[in-house]
């Protein structure tokens, strides 16, 4: 069998839900409830192996972080998933807002999916915690909504954008945030310290600091040079985030289960 730098690329250490066994991106798609899937044409039948088994570990190890159902992380069938499919040689992970699709880039889309679902779940959950909002994604809706949807989930990710973007006063900048608006002037822009930005930064450091490590799934929230530059929530802030996620995927795993057993 040919070898191929993506297995070696990547340390994993969790669960063997695959029982050392090949997945196919159809069982991507029937355990974690995506819409569709597509795969890029330059993406060959080896990689295609070597590339879900990637992803379906990723994707477990994602559910099993966040307390929820596999199923989940299709977001009621509505999340689209790519792989290889953008062209570029420099093409990265990205979410399509326009599109619902998580796209992952052949080459260098791995240790970007936990950022990248992050965006696909702020984007779904807005119908849910803002349903009257004009803007796309609920952690920018949270600027200028004060009235959410009345619902305990809401409650509890209401208190996550506060406590990341907020300090304890809740009339000044959180210090992750003033960490970001340092990175957007010394960059000369304006990213860093988006709201979307600044939520899927925090949560690649809740996934990152799980008990679980898989570089496919979330890399870099420790020693990289944009957490070594502040990009990522630390000291107390990270923690009081860490429990913040803890808190409000367990609760809405829970929720869900129930309304499964109900069926």
């Amino acid at each position: 069998m040919p070898s191929h730098p993506w297995q070696h690329r990547y340390t994993r250490n969790g669960p063997d839900y695959r029982f050392d066994s090949n997945v196919s991106f159809i069982d991507i798609k029937q355990q974690f409830g995506f819409s569709t899937i597509r795969l890029g044409r330059w993406v060959s039948i080896f990689e295609q192996q070597l590339a879900a088994n990637l992803i379906f570990d990723a994707l477990a190890d994602l559910s099993f972080i966040l307390n929820v159902p596999p199923s989940t992380l299709g977001l009621r069938q509505s999340l689209h998933l790519a792989f290889g499919c953008d062209g570029s040689v420099d093409a990265k992970a990205h979410y399509q807002p326009n599109k619902r699709t998580l796209a992952l880039a052949k080459n260098a889309g791995g240790g970007a999916l936990a950022h990248e679902f992050w965006h696909a779940f702020d984007h779904y959950i807005t119908q849910h915690l803002y349903p009257h909002a004009r803007e796309a994604l609920a952690s920018h809706a949270w600027l200028h909504h004060h009235q959410y949807a009345s619902h305990p989930l809401n409650e509890r990710l209401v208190t996550l954008f506060n406590h990341a973007m907020l300090g304890e006063d809740a009339t000044q900048p959180s210090r992750y945030l003033q960490q970001a608006i340092a990175l957007d002037k010394h960059h000369q822009s304006h990213y860093y310290s988006q709201p979307t930005e600044l939520m899927a930064r925090a949560f690649e450091a809740f996934v990152q600091d799980s008990e679980i490590t898989n570089d496919f799934l979330v890399s870099g929230s420790h020693q990289s040079l944009l957490a070594k530059a502040g990009g990522y929530p630390q000291g107390d802030c990270r923690k009081q985030l860490n429990q913040n996620f803890y808190q409000y995927f367990t609760a809405l795993g829970q929720a869900l289960q129930a309304q499964k057993s109900i069926k």
